[in-house]
């Protein structure tokens, strides 16, 4: 029996700290399910966008406060909508909380990404129409219990945890800007930033969908051979230490360049290293940024036109593709157990923001467990 009451870690200023509370369980409508929360990952910029968001970007809405944040929740199923199909109470599943409207011009598309009104539920919106979005699902998953619609649950096979599902997110942000360059044997694919959050998973992606030549750059030196420890044949380093990126993949591709590349990197990145990057691409090759560079990118859009070479930007990750990652992950092919685990009771959610920094690149893998298994 799904209890009327539950504890919820709850900000009341843009900033402060997190307080945990009883509030009411919510409940589903129609579409909706309930899931009972035992892991939500935690995004290491997650603090900076608590404190900053309204600065740095005041046309774009958080969830109203109090607000209980949390952004990649997994669990199981509690409760369900009259008109659910497909799932059921008992169900172990992750919350894909790219949210829409569901009746944009997208939406009616099937393009769920390029929705007028999306969010990131227990996060952040994408547009000043958002809030009405955030309203409709007011909780992320640092609590017990939180509502989600049906169609955005991802089953989850039984040879994942929950906390090894509560990283799907930046998993799922690196699956999808592979697919959109096509990633797969015999594209010879570099990512920028790999060893970070985003970029390590975003590698494991890489390995999963046969991809036989990745070109893994970053800075840290112990990271990069910690990864290409986990399929030397495949996996090639080069710290941004030792020199110019394009140069050194230039010089592994024979001269040609990459057919793909994918950047990763976060929030310090600079223009300059995203141009290096660019500059590593062959005649027709791709480079989808799904990374955090601020400063605007000056690019030479003559010879990228001469070379038929193309700029992707790509955010986040449908459903269906977060299904095809548990699918991967049941058949062994994306294997999670890269992450290490450190997992913290509710209580210590503000504690935990605090000491995010203290990681071991994308190897770390943090997640409040709101309900112990």
């Amino acid at each position: 029996m799904v209890p009327s009451k539950m504890r919820a870690a709850r900000m009341y200023d843009v900033g402060a700290p997190m307080v945990i509370e009883e509030v009411d369980t919510p409940r589903p409508e129609a579409l909706d399910v309930v899931v009972k929360v035992h892991a939500c990952g935690i995004v290491p910029n997650l603090g900076n966008v608590l404190k900053n968001w309204s600065t740095w970007f005041p046309q774009l809405p958080l969830p109203r406060l109090p607000a209980t944040f949390g952004l990649d929740p997994a669990g199981v199923i509690v409760e369900v909508g009259k008109h659910v199909t497909g799932l059921k109470v008992g169900d172990r599943v992750y919350v894909n909380p790219g949210r829409q409207c569901g009746t944009c011009s997208a939406c009616r598309a099937l393009n769920p990404t390029g929705c007028s009104s999306m969010i990131l539920q227990g996060y952040f919106g994408y547009s000043p129409t958002a809030q009405a979005t955030f309203d409709r699902y007011p909780f992320g998953g640092f609590c017990e219990y939180m509502l989600a619609p049906a169609n955005g649950c991802v089953v989850l096979p039984d040879n994942v945890s929950f906390q090894q599902a509560a990283r799907l997110g930046y998993t799922g942000t690196g699956y999808s800007a592979l697919r959109k360059g096509g990633a797969g044997p015999n594209v010879t694919t570099l990512i920028h930033g790999a060893t970070g959050t985003l970029g390590l998973p975003t590698v494991l992606c890489a390995l999963a969908m046969g991809v036989t030549r990745i070109l893994a750059v970053a800075r840290n030196r112990e990271l990069l051979d910690e990864m290409r420890r986990l399929a030397p044949q495949r996996i090639f380093t080069h710290s941004t230490l030792d020199g110019p990126v394009r140069d050194w993949a230039i010089g592994m591709t024979g001269g040609e360049g990459v057919d793909l590349a994918i950047d990763c990197v976060g929030p310090g990145g600079t223009a300059d290293q995203m141009r290096d990057v660019l500059r590593t691409l062959r005649r027709t090759g791709k480079l989808v940024n799904v990374g955090a560079v601020a400063e605007p990118v000056a690019m030479n859009v003559h010879k990228m036109m001469d070379w038929n070479q193309s700029f992707h930007g790509s955010v986040w990750f449908t459903t269906p593709e977060g299904q095809d990652m548990a699918e991967m992950i049941r058949a062994g092919t994306l294997d999670m157990n890269v992450f290490r685990q450190h997992a913290y009771p509710l209580e210590e959610i503000n504690d935990v923001l605090a000491g995010i920094e203290n990681r071991h690149g994308g190897f770390s893998n943090f997640t409040v467990v709101p309900n112990p298994e």
